[in-house]
């Protein structure tokens, strides 16, 4: 199999059931999602040094990257006659997941910026994709048919990465970076509070 096909030399790209330019904005929506699958692939082989205390959150992370994949499939499909695949199950999933990782992590109080150890930087910079992606998403529903369901799992999943990155930082005794101007600006439970 030869990795080269020269088909998108003049610019286009093949989607399911159609070709458009490489610029358009759902090759931007996926492209973006593959973009986020390739940092969570990084945070992954950086977590992987101390497999057994994140040997959860390497299978949920693992688990994701296979979920973006078939979100990126949902938005590259153009067919005429396509079915939505997506489901609600995996969005719930994360949700609870959520709420282990926002009990686990030390109380919120201010802003945090990103950072803290290698892992948990790899997934802030994973997030903030993740919010592109959204944006994207959002951006071709304007213009195009797409699953709702694409556009809330992604919502979520930054939110997860958000909880998760703190996690790291806990679980390595490293503490958060704190924003220096930063109000206290988080009250009482850390419960659901994650970065938007």
């Amino acid at each position: 199999m030869r990795l080269y096909t020269k088909s998108g030399d003049k610019g286009q790209t093949s989607l399911i059931g159609g070709r458009v330019d490489k610029d358009n904005v759902r090759v931007e929506a996926y492209g973006t999602l593959d973009e986020l699958n390739s940092f969570i692939g990084k945070a992954i082989s950086e977590l992987q040094r101390d497999k057994e205390l994140f040997h959860d959150m390497i299978d949920d992370l693992e688990k994701v990257q296979h979920e973006l994949f078939d979100c990126g499939t949902e938005l590259s499909n153009v067919s005429k006659n396509k079915k939505h695949t997506l489901s609600e199950e995996p969005i719930t999933y994360m949700e609870n997941k959520i709420d282990e990782l926002i009990d686990e992590a030390p109380e919120l109080e201010k802003f945090i910026l990103p950072g803290g150890s290698d892992a948990s930087a790899t997934i802030h910079i994973a997030r903030t994709v993740a919010r592109r992606g959204e944006r994207m998403i959002v951006t071709l529903m304007k213009e195009e048919e797409v699953s709702p369901i694409a556009l809330k799992y992604v919502n979520r999943l930054s939110d997860y990465l958000f909880a998760a990155a703190r996690v790291i930082n806990a679980r390595l005794h490293v503490p958060d970076v704190e924003y220096a101007r930063s109000a206290r600006v988080f009250r009482g439970s850390n419960k659901k509070k994650t970065n938007e």
